[in-house]
């Protein structure tokens, strides 16, 4: 059976909306301690005294510390970039962003918890800081401007040091070669600054870890995450164990979006406190903390210069950035690196050069956000496009044309050094440039602006992305044949909300060639999983999708083998069709299989443990195959053990891509945009689930809508954050999204059997750009940064 290509629908939502599938929140140990923090009220200071007394004092408190109070938490810091400056667990020294951790508190409930945290007395004298790179200290912010870094008082050298002994630019990187001389001598050169604004990756929800330490000293840790198996070596590196004392499971997740992916300080702290109390200790993040003291996404300035001859040719394009990636380089010093990496984009520019400097500033750290350096590097580049257009006096789309990739120059090098695998780009922008019937829509335009209306804008943006981690990751897959004829799938991939249990078992269901539903699928546990890499970076299926096809292609390989001995026949005359074992045959469906012969063992071996972690509703059916003759292979396994394969699949990073087009309206007298339409045509390569990728799309456009028009971490000037709920930090809703239309294209991945390439992160790529496009276009303007808020906008078209 076929299931490739179907959209199925998701075996595991039924227990996610009702409430079976269980949190960490939910979980349920005698004796659990609940964790609180209490945190920095400043964003930089030097710590004069953290007094837990008055805590020790508060109904239910089991325990209060500071760094001081327990010397083995100050002596260790969480795992990070090596070379780079120590994260420590609680507050050592220096606070160095606002919210940053200077007590614990464990008490019987949160709320107790939180009281004892509030009681924790603080002596801690301010410092000067410094909240973006690359900033005046005299600019305060304002529209279309970088945040404010007032710390960095006027007539200063420069901003205050985070670390006495170290700069504050942590990262400086390029990629590719200067190309000053072309720019020196180009027909054309546009030049412009932009700005990534700082966002909070708001899922549903926030980070939350349960860790028990066992009567025999091994530690189970339930948590919302990303990477199982990343988490396990840090937690066995911070307390000193063997990582097979050490097991940690994902439960159902709500959401994560690349912010879950990374070993975080409490995580630690609930897990030395567990074994510090033989307790079971629990921290779940409440949306305040998770606002004031969570990680960030984004968070770039950026200088771009592009240059072309008079006809549009690209000749070289450069782009500078510099990312205030927070108080400590954690994964934030590496998401910019991606930027640095993609900033050609789609077009076959001849000489590209991306400088890449990653500055601390006294802003919590920032981390992977959905798209994770992609989607800043195709705003730089798009924007710069549509700009050159103006300044040629070309149609956008016409540019774009001229420059794309052809198909016959695949695989790609880029100056960057990124060899592109496949593609037809200029296939999806003819694909979405019709769908959005582009022709009519600047007939239109041209109508109104002749006689008057609502100004009407069309945004393009052309992308192409990387999925499959970082290059040479890898990940597992296993997959397991059971003696009541189902199968299990294991894979090191987690699922935070993606649709897994249900497309993983497409996979193996379609190699195996039976029923979907005869495959169960099992992530998220390392004692279940013997090893995994992570979810991140659309890798999952491109990935962990590639070891469970050659997995179950191990298996069939490896069954064959096993009845060929047991039947003492050559391994060459059994053929595998739809789950059976068959000796003699030529066709599917009608093989003969002469099973008199098998002997029967004195007795079947006991089935397989039922594993923790599975899918909700998810359980095998024990579903025997059809009428089909042969031997079944979960009677093989009755009669001679257990069977299963292990692979390990690393293929190289793929590079998906797509075109986005955005028509919008904007009322010049309010500065409010109306996103009228929203195209966009992705290439994932083989898709597995259409369902799910769709969803996928529907998601990453909301939240690239919400980048494009909404949200901003905004810091006032006290350093602080702005938002403490989510009444100050605007999100789309339901009500917000637009008509939206989704297309593919399909050039399958020339580097894995099943041909996937990664979904799931294109709408955070291209919308923004198409957005910030189509506005411009409409207003005939060349630049407001993003968001795109009622007074940005208005603000833009009536400088002062």
């Amino acid at each position: 059976m076929r299931y490739i290509g179907m959209p199925l629908a998701r075996r595991e939502d039924r227990d996610l909306v009702t409430g079976r599938a269980p949190r960490v929140a939910d979980l349920e140990l005698p004796g659990t301690l609940e964790l609180a923090f209490t945190r920095a009220p400043v964003p930089h200071a030097r710590i004069r005294g953290v007094d837990v007394a008055a805590a020790l004092k508060e109904d239910g408190v089991a325990g209060a510390w500071s760094a001081a109070g327990l010397p083995y938490l100050a002596a260790r810091e969480v795992p990070g970039r090596q070379g780079g400056p120590p994260w420590p667990l609680l507050a050592t020294g220096r606070v160095r962003h606002p919210g940053e951790a200077l007590a614990v508190v464990a008490a019987d409930t949160r709320a107790h918890a939180e009281d004892g945290a509030e009681a924790v007395r603080l002596d801690l004298e301010p410092l000067p800081f410094t909240l973006a790179p690359g900033q005046p200290a005299a600019d305060r912010g304002g529209a279309g401007r970088l945040p404010a870094a007032p710390g960095a008082a006027a007539g200063t050298s420069g901003p205050p040091r985070l670390f006495e002994d170290r700069d504050n630019v942590v990262v400086d990187a390029t990629f590719g070669a200067p190309a000053d001389d072309v720019f020196a001598t180009a027909p054309v050169v546009v030049e412009a600054a932009y700005r990534e604004q700082l966002l909070l990756p708001t899922s549903l929800e926030p980070r939350a870890v349960l860790v028990d330490p066992g009567r025999d000293g091994r530690l189970t840790v339930w948590v919302s995450h990303q990477a199982q198996h990343r988490l396990r070596t840090a937690l066995a590196t911070a307390l000193g164990l063997d990582q097979d004392r050490v097991r940690v499971i994902v439960p159902a997740t709500g959401g994560a979006f690349g912010a879950k992916s990374q070993t975080y300080p409490e995580y630690l702290v609930a897990a030395l406190l567990a074994v510090h109390l033989r307790r079971p200790v629990r921290w779940c993040e409440d949306r305040a903390e998770a606002m004031l003291a969570g990680p960030r996404g984004r968070g770039q300035a950026q200088r771009v210069r592009l240059a072309a001859d008079e006809d549009g040719t690209f000749l070289a394009y450069e782009l500078l950035v510099e990312a205030g990636i927070g108080a400590y380089p954690h994964i934030g010093s590496f998401v910019p690196m991606m930027t640095g990496a993609m900033s050609t984009g789609a077009y076959r520019t001849p000489r590209v050069h991306t400088r890449v400097r990653c500055v601390l500033t006294n802003t919590a750290p920032t981390t992977s956000y959905r798209g994770a350096g992609r989607p800043e590097a195709a705003y730089a580049l798009e924007r710069t496009v549509d700009r050159l257009a103006r300044r040629l006096g070309m149609d956008p789309a016409e540019l774009r044309r001229r420059n794309l990739i052809r198909p016959d120059q695949f695989p790609y090098r880029t100056p960057t050094g990124r060899t592109y695998d496949s593609g037809d780009y200029a296939a999806a922008l003819a694909k979405a440039l019709a769908a959005v019937g582009y022709d009519e829509l600047r007939a239109e335009q041209a109508r109104r602006r002749a006689d008057g209306g609502p100004p009407l804008g069309v945004g393009i943006a052309t992308y192409v992305e990387r999925s499959g981690g970082p290059p040479d990751s890898d990940e597992f897959g296993s997959v397991e044949a059971c003696p009541d004829g189902g199968f299990i799938a294991r894979v090191g991939s987690t699922s935070t909300g993606q649709g897994h249990f249900t497309a993983f078992a497409q996979v193996v269901a379609s190699v195996l060639d039976v029923e979907v539903n005869r495959v169960r699928v099992v992530e998220g546990d390392t004692g279940e999983v013997p090893y995994g890499y992570a979810t991140f970076g659309s890798r999952s299926m491109q990935v962990g999708g590639a070891a469970l096809w050659r997995a179950a292609e191990a298996l069939v390989a490896a069954a064959r083998r096993r009845c060929a001995g047991l039947l003492g026949v050559g391994e060459e005359e059994v053929a595998y069709a739809a789950g059976r074992l068959v000796v003699g045959g030529t066709a599917p469906g009608a093989l003969q299989c002469d099973t008199e012969h098998v002997p029967e063992p004195p007795a079947a071996p006991e089935p397989p443990r039922t594993p923790a972690a599975t899918a909700p509703g998810a359980e095998a059916s024990g579903v025997a195959a059809g009428p089909l003759p042969g031997l079944p292979i979960g009677e093989l396994v009755a009669r001679t053990g257990p069977l299963r394969a292990d692979e390990i699949a690393a293929p190289p990073q793929a590079f998906p891509y797509g075109t986005h087009v955005a028509v919008v309206e904007v009322d010049p007298d309010l500065g409010t945009v109306h996103v009228r339409r929203l195209v966009a045509v992705d290439d994932y390569g083989v898709v597995v689930n259409p369902m799910i990728v769709d969803g996928q799309g529907y998601g990453s456009i909301a939240q690239g809508l919400g980048q494009a028009l909404y949200e901003q971490a905004v810091i006032g000037g006290d350093g602080l954050p702005y938002a403490s709920t989510l009444l100050d930090y605007l999100l789309p809703t339901s009500a917000d999204m637009p008509p939206i239309t989704l297309l593919e294209t399909a050039t399958p991945n020339p580097n894995t059997p099943l041909g996937a390439k990664g979904a799931g992160e294109a709408g955070c790529i291209g919308i923004p750009p198409a957005i910030v496009n189509a506005v411009c276009d409409a207003l005939d303007l060349d630049h407001i940064d993003m968001p795109l808020t009622p007074a940005a906008v208005w603000s833009a078209l009536h400088p002062e």
